[in-house]
């Protein structure tokens, strides 16, 4: 997801990310590397937290680095793998609420979103 600007996301970058992930899998990579925080994963640990591993885990990484929302990062012997889906996240949430309500019968009723 490579769009910078926060509140002005198209519905194609929109779609890629959401089919990135699509993936229980996919999801579950993400999360972990959420939870991990800036500092990442090594490839190996990644996999230990997430039961996926191997060729399985590098696709998987590979869809989601397409996506904009991680990253890999050799150092040393070790791949690095850190999450960068936080501004992106905001901007899927964004995309999908924006519009909320707005062709609602009653436009002047207040809609709680959280």
């Amino acid at each position: 997801m490579k769009n910078t600007d926060p509140t002005d996301i198209s519905l194609e970058i929109a779609a890629s990310t959401f089919a990135a992930l699509g993936s229980e899998q996919r999801l579950s990579v993400l999360r972990c590397l959420v939870r991990a925080g800036e500092d990442g994963l090594s490839i190996g640990e990644l996999g230990k937290r997430t039961g996926v591993t191997g060729s399985t885990l590098t696709h998987h990484m590979k869809i989601l680095a397409q996506a904009g929302l991680v990253t890999q990062e050799k150092q040393g012997r070790s791949i690095i793998c850190a999450a960068v889906a936080y501004d992106a996240v905001r901007q899927l949430s964004t995309f999908l609420l924006e519009e909320c309500c707005a062709d609602s019968a009653d436009p002047n009723k207040d809609h709680d979103h959280g």
